[in-house]
């Protein structure tokens, strides 16, 4: 295979990548809304924290972390967790948009470099972004298996 002559190409653009992010965030949405909401914070298996109290984490992080890749900043997330499925579908739309809004901001220089995310995780800005998708993604496999053992068909996992 003769080598690329684009040696500093992206594998994915920022929009790209961002689509992707977006996807993953539709689909973990749509795992809130199978839950039965008598269930969305109370049933566990195993000793793990109740889907709901799951999602609540995957909040705290989104949109805190999208904003932190524009600005440098990485603020904490102020608000309080809302504790119905409703609140958690809503608030959901609203991160949705508050990281479509703060991605427009990001460059692809940005996220090459590094920074320290919320204090902590010293690594590039990419890669920060990329533990929230994973974190999200573990999560949300939790909640497939408590899904399951409430009887409940998931979404499929593909359909992103």
């Amino acid at each position: 295979m003769a080598p690329s002559t684009a040696a500093n190409s992206a594998f994915m653009s920022k929009d790209q990548f961002l689509a992707h992010w977006q996807g993953h965030r539709a689909l973990s949405r749509r795992v809130i809304e199978a839950f039965p909401e008598d269930q969305l914070f109370s049933f566990s298996v195993g000793g793990m924290r109740p889907f709901g109290e799951l999602a609540g984490e995957m909040l705290r992080m989104a949109a805190p972390t999208a904003e932190g890749a524009a600005t440098g900043k990485w603020v904490e997330y102020a608000q309080p967790v809302p504790s119905t499925k409703q609140g958690l579908l809503e608030r959901w739309d609203e991160d949705t948009k508050r990281i479509d809004a703060a991605w427009v901001k990001v460059t692809e220089e940005r996220l090459q470099e590094r920074d320290v995310a919320f204090g902590v995780y010293d690594d590039f800005v990419y890669r920060n972004v990329l533990y929230v998708i994973d974190n999200e993604i573990h999560h949300r496999a939790q909640g497939y298996v408590y899904l399951r053992a409430l009887g409940v068909e998931p979404p499929p996992f593909w359909e992103r």
